[in-house]
């Protein structure tokens, strides 16, 4: 045996070795199943050095699928030719880029990952529609979340009527389905839903494409099932087919604190039945004190048709055992925060990013963050950032989307926006659009000799990068120096900076460089430099979040859903109010609710991020009104 396999347990162990069939790992937090999902994969692959299928790896979020490479490149280096670790977006982007020609789709295109330009799109095809006389109205334009309901359920469009009593509205939808998904092709985009979505179409319509990928992936892991949509779910059964030997999947449904975005309690039973799949437990917690496991498992016994019915003590990690759990209660939010940011302030500043504030709403978790910054303690919140933000990388990213989608309207607005910002130089977007007629509607070309013709208003480096690298750019697709040349004009103006307003557009530009250059760095590793081509680094890019990591020594301050498949030193869990958690909305559905149900997991998700200490605080009042403690404390064992 090896090593690395040493270290495993023998549940772990069993796991990693599994050869008799799909395999369900069901397996709580702190249980090391990230760690069994890499130790799988190295020891398929350290099993069958020369043989040329590749393993399929499965997860839902960008940090989680980095996590699985780290993991897996660590056991083995040379991994990157035998293993695609990656989201299940990703997943389907490539099978569309694969494939997509049979759905009419090009392989270049775009993909919208901000719910506002999914509404410009859709806004865009009712406007057209309207002027063309078209029977819509400015009202129909509130209806894009039931159609994204809809195809995230998998409903094709001659479905719609089945699925909605009011005909005269399922006959619309399915019309203005039709009208997104036409101006969709017209930008050459997808947006996130659609993207599963029509994998899930093509792998299923087209027999071909779909043993194309059985032949390259007869091996497939997924991480994190319990979280998985109808979409998703069926998206890995059309990929699996008939056989599914190869399948190796790991679930907690404890965790399950997604039912508003598609996740069921049901779909794993649902897989296993499929399948016919053998379950196998992860019953050791490595994470949590014994005292947190002991609550953790009073708390989600109260939830009725679990898949596992208990969390074992195990082996706990043997921090912080004593006096790890505080139960406090405060006369106001205002002195339950002002309580919390003293406590953190007392830890060394080195312990503070290990502590996390962990609410139901962002609302509860900001109080605190303000009362943080009032101590003086570095903190941090997580907000989604899908774009950047600071006006060099705003052009980059914007004039690299230009290039590979020449007649992109909205790209070139962008361009020409950040190009002002940077230079001062003003280009119209109609007069760029008027100069690409010539051009074969080439706005690319246009933007570059619009910019060249007022040369005289333009500093040397930016002369530079449009006389040479844009325009290999525009004919060959060149990207690499456009780049590597962008930054260099962008450390000349940075260090050049005239007046507060150039200062201004190189705002959040150091943080988000060190973004850009992270995430191609990490999309290069996975396809290799010399492979990438733009419109494969584009669609990596609009898959992943543009957030900076954390600042060292800070506090995280995250919301509870946010905080899932994180792990801290020390956690705190504000609000264990009944109406906050559980949500009002949830109790009055009643007390056996799958509502009621879906808050105790989230609960349950908070406590279990712990690895030393968890302080649970509530207030007397939230909004002016009284509040009872959460029912969640007395499930407990602590009210």
């Amino acid at each position: 045996m090896s090593l690395e396999l040493r270290q495993l347990n023998e549940s772990q162990l069993q796991a990693v070795t599994w050869s008799e069939g799909p395999l369900l790992v069901l397996a709580g937090p702190g249980s090391g199943k990230t760690s069994v999902l890499a130790h799988r994969i190295a020891h398929i692959i350290g099993s069958s050095p020369d043989a040329r299928f590749r393993i399929l790896g499965l997860t839902f979020t960008n940090k989680a699928a980095m996590e699985m490479r780290e993991r897996v490149y660590e056991l083995i280096p040379s991994v990157t030719d035998r293993a695609n670790l990656t989201t299940f977006h990703g997943f389907a982007a490539d099978v569309l880029r694969q494939h997509g020609s049979h759905l009419g789709i090009s392989p270049d295109f775009s993909i919208l990952n901000a719910d506002e330009d999914r509404s410009e799109i859709f806004s865009d095809a009712i406007e057209y529609a309207i002027q063309r006389g078209e029977l819509y109205t400015e009202q129909d334009k509130a209806l894009l979340p039931l159609l994204t309901n809809l195809i995230e359920k998998r409903v094709r469009e001659k479905d719609f009527e089945r699925r909605i009593r009011d005909t005269d509205l399922a006959f619309k939808l399915a019309s203005l389905s039709q009208l997104y998904r036409r101006e969709l092709q017209q930008h050459n985009a997808l947006d996130f839903p659609l993207l599963i979505s029509l994998a899930c179409d093509l792998l299923s319509d087209f027999p071909a494409a779909a043993r194309h990928f059985r032949l390259v992936y007869p091996q497939i892991c997924v991480d994190e099932f319990q979280d998985t949509n109808l979409s998703q779910f069926e998206l890995l059964t059309a990929l699996v087919g008939t056989d599914p030997s190869g399948l190796f999947v790991v679930a907690d449904d404890d965790q399950i604190v997604y039912q508003w975005n598609g996740a069921s309690p049901e779909r794993i039973e649902d897989l296993r039945k499929k399948f016919n799949m053998s379950t196998l437990e992860l019953p050791q917690n490595y994470r949590c004190p014994a005292s947190i496991i002991e609550i953790a498992n009073n708390l989600i016994s109260h939830n009725s048709n679990r898949t596992k019915q208990g969390l074992p003590v195990g082996k706990s990690n043997g921090k912080g055992s004593t006096n790890a759990i505080r139960a406090l209660s405060f006369i106001s939010p205002e002195q339950e925060a002002s309580w919390i940011a003293k406590d953190i302030a007392s830890l060394p500043i080195e312990a503070r990013e290990f502590c996390a504030v962990l609410g139901r709403t962002r609302n509860l978790v900001e109080g605190v963050a303000n009362a943080l910054s009032k101590s003086g303690v570095s903190f941090t919140t997580s907000v989604k950032k899908n774009e950047f933000l600071s006006s060099p990388m705003k052009w980059l990213h914007s004039m690299l989307r230009l290039a590979n989608a020449r007649g992109d309207r909205e790209q070139l607005r962008k361009a020409c926006s950040a190009f002002y910002d940077l230079e001062g130089v003003k280009l119209v977007p109609k007069d760029v659009l008027a100069a690409s007629s010539a051009m074969g509607g080439d706005l690319f070309r246009a933007f570059i000799t619009e910019a060249l013709a007022r040369r005289s208003s333009l500093d040397s480096e930016c002369i530079s990068l449009l006389m040479v690298p844009a325009q290999n750019l525009a004919d060959r697709m060149q990207y690499q120096d456009f780049v590597t040349k962008s930054f260099e004009w962008f450390d000349v103006l940075k260090s050049n900076q005239q007046s507060s307003a150039t200062a201004e557009s190189f705002t959040d530009y150091n943080e988000e460089s060190a973004v850009w250059h992270n995430l191609c760095d990490s999309i290069c590793s996975r396809y290799g430099a010399e492979d990438l081509s733009l419109n494969i680094l584009l669609q990596e890019l609009d898959l992943m979040p543009k957030q900076a990591p954390p600042p060292p020594n800070a506090v995280r301050c995250y919301t509870i859903h946010t905080a899932k498949g994180m792990e801290f030193d020390h956690v705190y869990v504000v609000g264990m109010a009944e109406d906050l958690l559980p949500s009002y909305q949830s109790t009055r559905r009643g007390a056996t609710s799958k509502e009621v149900e879906e808050e105790r997991r989230s609960c349950f998700v908070a406590i279990t991020r712990t690895r030393k200490t968890l302080t649970l605080t509530r207030s007397l009042t939230y909004f002016g009104y009284p509040k009872r403690p959460s029912r969640f404390l007395t499930e407990m064992g602590l009210a």
